[in-house]
């Protein structure tokens, strides 16, 4: 079986795509043939948990 294993750079950028939906048909196709879901997984965790960090920041220097 062929490594199917991308970067995590690739992964990063699909995932960050992935939050705003805006993806071209063929960088997915790419996507789903070298990244595993692990990947997309944990960085989709990460992603999320930074944009709430974000937020809650943005949020403590409004009220502050």
């Amino acid at each position: 079986m062929a490594e199917r294993r991308g970067s995590h750079w690739q992964a990063a950028k699909a995932v960050f795509w992935g939050f705003f939906g805006v993806r071209k048909k063929s960088h997915y196709e790419q996507d789903a043939v070298h990244l595993t879901p692990a990947q997309v997984i944990v960085l989709g965790l990460i992603g999320a948990a930074l944009f709430v960090l974000a937020l809650l920041g943005i949020v403590w220097l409004v009220a502050n």
